[in-house]
């Protein structure tokens, strides 16, 4: 995510459109946060419960910078403590055709994969606060990145 200000909009490697889309939501985890955010979750809690176990201090980070940049929005939704909900904006809404092609891409390509219906992912799980349905095949060790 070098190589650009969101805040400023200055462009610090070049002017090209897709380097600059990367510097914004190329990395591991932002997309997967719009992918949450476009079938439902909204809260802190609901994208990390996501299948493919985001840390934290990572979310937190991938929340400010998309909100810098203008992909999402919060709004407190709890006082004490300070709790938000967290939507995709207009220009955050627009990356659903960009997730849309992954999809498209990620099932003629790689074998196994599927999407959140097809792979039965109880979202109400996690959206209720007990966690979510996920299974992970790899050695914790070999997860984190």
């Amino acid at each position: 995510m070098k190589g650009r200000n969101f805040k400023t909009g200055e462009l610090r490697r070049s002017p090209c459109p897709v380097a600059n889309t990367l510097d914004l939501v190329g990395d591991k985890w932002s997309l997967l946060i719009i992918r949450d955010m476009l079938v439902g979750s909204s809260t802190f809690g609901e994208l990390a419960a996501s299948p493919e176990g985001i840390p934290t201090n990572i979310l937190a980070d991938r929340l400010r910078r998309l909100e810098d940049a203008g992909v999402i929005v919060s709004s407190a939704y709890q006082d004490h403590p300070v709790r938000y909900a967290y939507s995709l904006s207009d220009k955050g809404k627009e990356l659903a055709d960009v997730l849309q092609a992954f999809v498209q891409w990620g099932k003629k390509h790689i074998p196994g994969t599927r999407t959140y219906e097809e792979a039965g992912y109880d979202f109400s799980r996690a959206r209720s606060g007990r966690g979510a349905a996920r299974k992970h095949t790899k050695p914790r060790a070999a997860r984190r990145s």
